[in-house]
């Protein structure tokens, strides 16, 4: 019996000293979906309610101020699309991270738009266009596809190829854009552009992507280059290095809208076609917010009635405006034609 009294004790003491040991456990509240302009709460608890020394907050790394344990956070501050929230947790010996996220998406539904044809031109249909650009008259192209990919000055209104340098195997060619006399060409999955003079279509360097995986559409506003990759990311790109300094994310009010493809700057918005789809998405620079849809399906019918495609891919790819002239101009992949058209909101 006296064995079993020390025995006792030496029990109870192991569990209170296992009890006392046990790790914290740090719940941070789960990934929220709010629309621009509303607020997010974010609490951290321990399930046993054990004591910490401090927690810090981090959204997109930054820290913010707190309150105690939880966060509230406006969106006015922020753009659409997902951000990274964080608590820092400081408790006996030991720091701990524990990580979320808010997703925003835009508060109001994106417009509708239907369209009118102001005027048609021929284009060359073995054009597997990638880029379209229009400047002092003429429109500059890319095409794409490994051995087939080209850069193009082309004479507006009859379709001809007045000026052509071919891109050389293994790349393939993607969107382009003028800026300060130099033509940006990119490529697909090389991670690379090229960088040619405007007259002479001379190739005078390249460059590297650094944050994005792929190149798809590029244009540019006064001070930037712009470049989609493929997701719904929109890159901003410094002139003089090209490399990718920031993005937006690019959403409706109720989901991401990826694989933007071939973009272009229509006063002030970014226009962009979507892969695989006969459609112009018009993005807010700013915000990434999707302000309207252009559905513009009908145009490949016009097409298919004087030629067959067969290729999914044969869609509308290739944004072009005169801005002095306020006219945009669009085809496709394949396209025998070339349309100038007004967008007309219904």
């Amino acid at each position: 019996m006296r064995l079993q009294k020390h025995i006792i004790p030496f029990l109870l003491g192991a569990i209170v000293l296992t009890s006392c040991n046990d790790p914290y456990k740090f719940k941070l509240t789960a990934s929220q979906k709010v629309a621009l302009n509303d607020s997010a709460t974010f609490t951290l608890t321990e399930a046993h309610n054990k004591p910490v020394d401090s927690i810090q907050f981090f959204v997109n790394g930054k820290r913010v101020a707190a309150k105690q344990n939880s966060i509230t956070i406006n969106t006015t501050q922020f753009s659409v699309g997902k951000h990274a929230v964080t608590a820092l947790v400081f408790y006996p010996e030991k720091t701990k991270k524990i990580n979320s996220s808010v997703e925003v998406l835009a508060n109001t539904a994106p417009d509708m738009y239907t369209y009118k044809i102001i005027n048609t031109y021929p284009h060359d249909k073995t054009a597997y266009t990638q880029g379209l650009e229009y400047h002092k008259g003429f429109l500059y192209e890319t095409t794409g596809r490994v051995g087939k990919s080209t850069l193009r000055k082309v004479a507006l209104k009859t379709g001809k190829v007045l000026q052509q340098v071919k891109l050389k195997t293994p790349y393939f060619g993607e969107g382009m854009t003028i800026f300060n006399g130099k033509i940006y060409w990119l490529t697909w999955k090389a991670r690379k552009g090229f960088i040619y003079d405007l007259k002479s279509f001379k190739k005078e360097g390249e460059f590297n992507f650094n944050k994005s995986a792929e190149g798809w559409g590029l244009t540019h506003n006064s001070t930037e280059l712009i470049k989609s990759d493929g997701t719904h990311k929109i890159w901003f790109l410094d002139t003089k290095t090209q490399k990718e300094k920031r993005s937006i994310q690019v959403y409706t009010n109720k989901y991401s809208l990826n694989k933007l493809n071939e973009i272009e700057l229509v006063n002030g918005k970014i226009y962009a076609n979507k892969w695989q789809q006969n459609v112009i998405v018009v993005i807010n620079p700013k915000t990434g917010v999707v302000e309207g849809v252009a559905d513009l399906t009908d145009l490949q019918k016009i097409v298919k009635k004087d030629q067959k495609l067969d290729d999914e891919d044969e869609v509308l790819n290739g944004i072009a405006f005169d801005a002095k002239n306020n006219r945009l101009f669009v085809t496709g992949k394949h396209w025998g034609k070339l349309f100038e058209i007004e967008l007309i909101k219904q």
